[in-house]
């Protein structure tokens, strides 16, 4: 699998430029995307960009800039605001929601916006002394009033892994609990202190399938705000295939998939459901389909 080059350019060059948020909300030709709980506007299957001055409340923070070089602007609006909830043929959704609707420069767009303002709205406070904070960089960082530090967005990483047999013809896919046996996915788990990111492959397959690895290598990774994971995404090829057993908790069921029954489940016909076109999970199963050995 070829690695996209990024799409959005965050700007990072004028968070230092002293009041650039209050510049680039005066000029009219900036936009700006706008955060609710998570949603955002959606028209025509895109982002809905407004002008500044259509947005009455809300914390502010420096995006970067559009696809067209636009000044791009996050109003982060607080959950009990009716600001800019008018027109009928708008919706507002969140990226589980939006799922494959999004090509991939507005997808950037979106998942920047959506975690930059669960920051901006979970964590108003210093998390080492608990005084009050203040906004810097364009609203990528807190400093405390109290204690001076300095904080920044958290992204907590975490791997997720497509595990194949030997031969390279089938699939180990979980059940997890929550989905009660309805969905099979890759396996997946965040990374633990003072770990890496192999040494969580190889410990998080094996809690949860039982199977250890031969072989392990980097695909791809995907942001994923909910609420600040980075999910590392590889593919990986068992040492025993008869090992494979659910842990019981997290994992209900473990089973191994032919080739022609991952076909099946992608095109909707089962035998079983696949997670949804905007993860990286679904990703690294069509990467070992299309894959072919």
């Amino acid at each position: 699998m070829s690695i996209p080059r990024p799409f959005f350019d965050r700007a990072a060059e004028l968070r230092e430029e002293e009041g650039v948020l209050e510049r680039l909300r005066d000029d009219a030709g900036s936009r700006v995307v706008v955060v609710r709980e998570g949603r955002v506007r959606v028209a025509a299957s895109a982002l809905l960009r407004v002008s500044a001055d259509e947005v009455a409340d809300g914390t502010w923070a420096l995006l970067g800039r559009d696809a067209d070089g636009t000044a791009l602007l996050l109003a982060a609006l607080p959950p009990e605001t009716d600001a800019l909830d008018t027109a009928p043929d708008e919706i507002w959704l969140g990226l589980r929601d939006l799922g494959g609707r999004l090509d991939a420069a507005e997808s950037e767009v979106l998942v920047a916006a959506v975690a930059l303002a669960g920051w901006l709205r979970d964590a108003p406070f210093c998390p080492t002394c608990g005084g009050g904070t203040e906004l810097r960089n364009a609203g990528w960082s807190r400093r405390c009033l109290v204690c001076g530090r300095e904080h920044f967005p958290r992204t907590d990483p975490a791997v997720i892994v497509a595990v194949e047999s030997a031969d390279g013809e089938r699939l180990l896919l979980g059940a997890n609990a929550n989905w009660g046996g309805r969905m099979y996915s890759c396996f997946a788990g965040f990374t633990e202190a003072g770990e890496s990111l192999e040494a969580t492959v190889h410990r998080e397959i094996e809690e949860e399938s039982g199977v250890r690895l031969s072989a392990l290598r980097y695909v791809s990774s995907q942001p994923w705000p909910f609420p600040r994971s980075l999910m590392v995404g590889f593919r990986a090829v068992v040492e025993d295939e008869s090992a494979a057993r659910a842990d019981g908790e997290e994992i209900i069921d473990v089973r191994w998939f032919t080739r022609a029954e991952i076909g099946s489940a992608l095109a909707g016909d089962g035998p079983v459901g696949l997670p949804g076109p905007a993860s990286i999970a679904r990703a690294l199963i069509v990467d070992w389909f299309e894959d072919r050995p």
